[in-house]
């Protein structure tokens, strides 16, 4: 039973169990993950964030108790300048345990731990910028930039303005042309009032031939009928010249 076992001693001794948890945390900071079984692995996520948050704070004192731990040199100079920077703003959890299956020897259960900020896979191809670790950078940096930054902000607001009062003096300008406007349209009507004029006047002569060749048509049978007049007329004219010279006679 496990009433009270809080540490897992791995079924190892003391010495022995230190020393390979040691050996993983220094492995773990170089390649940044590591495959091991699940019991190993959550062991040593206890025993090395602890070291993580202590290389926040770069002092002599914290390089000394993470060398107490890892007992590797270059392990803890690793761990202050690329581990630290990248982790600088993560209050914890800087580690994560994948599960893998089972190993085909013994059927131990296999998982893969590995250092969160640096699986570019999970955080999407993003890389995260180096912040400052201390306050008084930052200040610096701010101080730094701000007048900078205003100085090209005013340099880029001059020509904006400039082109603002050219353009409010063009504005000024345009009421004089646009008085000028209302000549011509006035002036179009009237133009074509006078083209419309010939129109009407030549359509004039048209009505009047027509109203002639009316007359003419109408006036046609009456000479007609003159014509037919005198026509019966002249016989009967010898006709009594005959007679009259028979009654003569």
């Amino acid at each position: 039973m496990r009433h009270g076992k809080k540490v897992n001693h791995l079924s190892r001794q003391t010495g022995h169990r230190k020393s390979m948890l040691a050996n993983m945390a220094c492995s773990l900071i170089e390649h940044k993950r590591i495959i091991t079984t699940v019991a190993k692995a959550k062991a040593l996520k206890q025993f090395v964030e602890p070291l993580v948050t202590k290389s926040k704070e770069d002092t002599t004192h914290n390089r000394r108790v993470v060398f107490a731990y890892l007992r590797n040199k270059y392990g803890v100079t690793e761990l202050f300048r690329e581990v630290a920077a990248k982790v600088g703003d993560r209050p914890g959890g800087y580690t994560r345990i994948i599960k893998m299956g089972n190993r085909l020897g013994d059927n131990a259960d296999m998982a893969m731990i590995e250092l969160v900020d640096f699986n570019e896979l999970y955080n999407g191809g993003k890389k995260e910028e180096k912040k400052g670790r201390t306050r008084r950078a930052k200040k610096s940096t701010e101080t730094t930039i701000a007048p900078k930054a205003t100085a090209q902000v005013v340099e880029e607001v001059e020509p904006i303005v400039d082109e603002a009062a050219t353009v409010v003096e063009e504005v000024v300008e345009t009421p004089a042309a646009e008085v000028e406007t209302p000549e011509f349209v006035e002036d179009a009507p009237a133009a074509a009032e006078v083209e419309e004029t010939p129109e009407v006047v030549e359509e004039a002569p048209a009505v009047t031939e027509v109203e002639e060749s009316a007359e003419s048509v109408e006036e046609v049978p009456a000479v007609a009928e003159v014509e037919q007049t005198p026509t019966d007329e002249t016989p009967e004219a010898p006709a009594t010249d005959e007679e009259s010279k028979e009654e003569e006679a």
